[in-house]
């Protein structure tokens, strides 16, 4: 099925769920093969990883802001195409944003975890860094390409990838132009103006809080009850796209944490005298938020890990037959026989993936081996925890970006940290070599889930634009192998230069939370191994329900500031979808709709890096009129954020006239 190149965007059909027989036709169809893999794609997207690297790894940890690199350099990509003679096709810019994208997932990888071993006062070497990184990104990407197919493909217009819609729609609109680029920059400049008046100028409230109200105050002190919004654009964005159904189980997550689960550990925890599971302050001094840190939010972790691995068992047969298929590759020899597919669902041979996990499992072995622990048992050990947890981990970090643009990366780190460490004193190591070799097994993992997380969204762009997979797949690695370097020169850099502790150093606050953890942990800390069961025992039971245990997780585990938007943005997108009588009137509304928030997401990206430049000299100090800290600035924040859900309603309803 052909989109009409002269009105529309991308195929009336590539964001529903496809009719028994339906087929989807990329916007590039599989028999047009256009420039794709140039020396212009690849030098541009080499460019855009090594810039990128050195900007999110500095700023992660100057200010603690990790952005997302993804969105801006797609439109960077569609701003450069110009440039050149000849103009860049869209499929070479689906090459250069999927390999610029290496530097956001690679740096996300690292600052969470590696900094913390100079927080510790231990020694940290260039090629330990650089490995660590190296091996995770391959790892990731390695685990995720047999999964492609699934949840790409056979997931269609089941997984909304608000994310990967956002992209998408910046790169065709920039290749279309006409209105549809109108709408989007018009979105993009509103949304991002926006954003920019909150982080920079402080003009409102980001987050709205139930305290604002002081009958609620009361009631948020008293019994721990509050709820909050996050009146950003880019989120209520995300929420449009995610859609009503997703939403509404990721805020009942959400709810039942801050009304049900807070309140309860207050009510209980109130008398008690001591503190638990670690924590520095009695239950009874709390706020909400400090109950949902050091309690609640573990019950969220342990529902993610178990969503996973009910993940792994539901999609067994599809990794079954994929890696069987490989091994049927590697040893068939030239009487192998090959289906014969399109250009558009063309993968990398199996036999490669396998031999390429197999030389990655290697390596970590010998990387453990000779450069970390020097044992072989324990270099065995590391190996087991990384293969195991990245395996499972895999499914969770895709499925999560497929439903919420979100990878909780930082959750399954904590929980890979645990884990490692637990496994590492009872095999007998612990102290400094321990504490080193659990970080950098971390560091391993939180980056081959941040890179599968994030290479879900390049191969699902690839798949509604065209592009051919085998080559995003195989010119990822390059892009991992530059990020990897940049990102190495940049933690050993700034430790050099300022460090993580003491006077003046950089903040670092994922690394040093992973710091707090690890050393608790080495000195026979408490596990909430209870809370971690609790969200388990849940996860099944949702599961039996059939609700999405990862959603609901997922709600759970993220600050509810960052739900609720989520279930509003889903509402505008139903209301929006409901708005005639005519099916074909409101499938146009919606796509405006979802090109609308699409814009409001690209905005924010871009406005969020330029605020978080401004705020590393310290501008943001001067710039910041404080307005948004007080209770004015809250309600000021209620009236806009309301604005502009009114907005992108009443712009969608612009997609067509109702004919009633």
């Amino acid at each position: 099925m052909e989109h009409d190149k002269g009105t529309s965007r991308l195929p009336s059909n590539a964001y529903k769920v496809l009719e028994p027989g339906e087929k989807y036709t990329p916007y590039v169809p599989a028999g047009q093969v256009i420039p794709e893999i140039t020396v212009r794609s690849v030098v541009t997207g080499l460019i855009m990883a090594v810039v990128f690297t050195a900007a999110a790894a500095y700023l992660g940890l100057k200010i603690g802001q990790v952005f997302e690199a993804a969105i801006p350099i797609a439109i960077l990509a569609v701003g450069l195409s110009g440039v050149f003679a000849r103009r860049s096709t869209i499929l070479e810019n689906v090459i250069i944003q999927s390999i610029g994208a290496a530097s956001g997932v690679i740096v996300a990888g690292m600052i969470f975890t590696l900094p913390a071993i100079f927080i510790l006062d231990l020694e940290l070497k260039f090629y330990q860094t650089f490995l660590a990184a190296l091996l995770g990104g391959c790892i990731g990407t390695l685990f995720i390409i047999p999964l492609r197919r699934y949840f790409v493909k056979e997931q269609h217009g089941y997984l909304p990838f608000p994310e990967a819609t956002a992209i998408a729609e910046v790169l065709v609109t920039g290749e279309r132009g006409g209105e549809q680029a109108k709408v989007l920059v018009k979105a993009a400049i509103i949304g991002g103006i926006y954003d920019f008046c909150i982080a920079t100028f402080g003009l409102w409230s980001e987050v709205i809080s139930s305290r604002v109200l002081p009958p609620l105050a009361v009631v948020a002190q008293k019994a721990k009850l509050v709820v909050k919004v996050n009146a950003g654009a880019a989120v209520v964005g995300l929420g449009y796209i995610i859609g009503l159904r997703y939403a509404t189980i990721i805020c009942a997550g959400s709810l039942l944490s801050w009304l049900v689960f807070i309140p309860i550990v207050w009510f209980f925890g109130q008398h008690l005298g001591i503190t638990l599971g670690g924590a520095d302050t009695l239950i009874a001094y709390m706020t909400p938020e400090l109950i949902f840190d050091n309690y609640v939010r573990h019950i969220g972790i342990g529902g993610i890990a178990i969503a996973g691995i009910i993940g792994i068992l539901k999609s067994a047969k599809i990794i079954v037959s994929s890696f069987s298929v490989g091994f049927k590759e590697m040893f068939a020899g030239k009487t192998r026989l090959e289906a014969v597919t399109e250009r558009t669902d063309t993968d990398l041979k199996m036999s490669t993936v396998i031999t390429g996990l197999a030389l990655s499992f290697l390596l970590v072995v010998l990387f453990f081996g000779f450069g970390v622990v020097e044992s072989w048992k324990f270099a065995f050990i590391a190996l087991a925890v990384v293969a195991v947890i990245s395996f499972l981990f895999t499914t969770v970090a895709a499925r999560a970006i497929a439903i919420v643009g979100m990878n909780p990366v930082s959750g399954m780190t904590l929980m890979t940290l645990i884990l490692s460490s637990v496994i590492l004193v009872k095999s007998g190591l612990s102290g400094t070599a321990g504490m080193v070799s659990a970080l950098i097994i971390g560091g391993v993992v939180c980056t081959a889930l941040s890179t599968a997380g994030a290479f879900i969204t390049d191969l699902k762009v690839g798949y509604w634009l065209g592009a051919t997979p085998q080559k995003q797949e195989s010119y990822k690695f390059l892009g991992i192998i530059v990020a990897s370097i940049s990102i190495t020169g940049v933690i050993l850099l700034l430790n050099k230069v300022q460090g993580f502790t003491g006077e003046g150093a950089l903040r670092a606050p994922q690394a040093n939370a992973m710091a707090a953890v690890i050393r608790a942990l080495m000195t026979d800390a408490d596990v909430p191994w209870g809370l971690y069961m609790a969200g388990g025992f849940m996860a099944i039971i949702l599961e039996i329900l059939k609700i999405s245990p990862l959603a609901f997780a997922l709600g759970m585990y993220l600050p509810i500031e960052l739900n609720t938007p989520l279930l509003i943005g889903g509402l505008v997108a139903h209301l929006v979808s409901r708005s005639s009588k005519d099916e074909t009137v409101c499938t146009k509304r919606k796509e405006r709709g979802t090109l609308i928030a699409s814009g409001f997401i690209a905005g924010g990206a871009l406005m969020g890096i330029v605020s978080t430049l401004i705020a590393y000299p310290g501008w943001d100090e001067f710039l910041n009129l404080g307005i948004g800290e007080t209770a004015f600035g809250e309600i000021l924040s209620v009236f806009l954020f309301a604005g502009l859900c009114l907005y992108v309603y009443l712009d969608s309803r612009r997609g067509a006239v109702d004919r009633d």
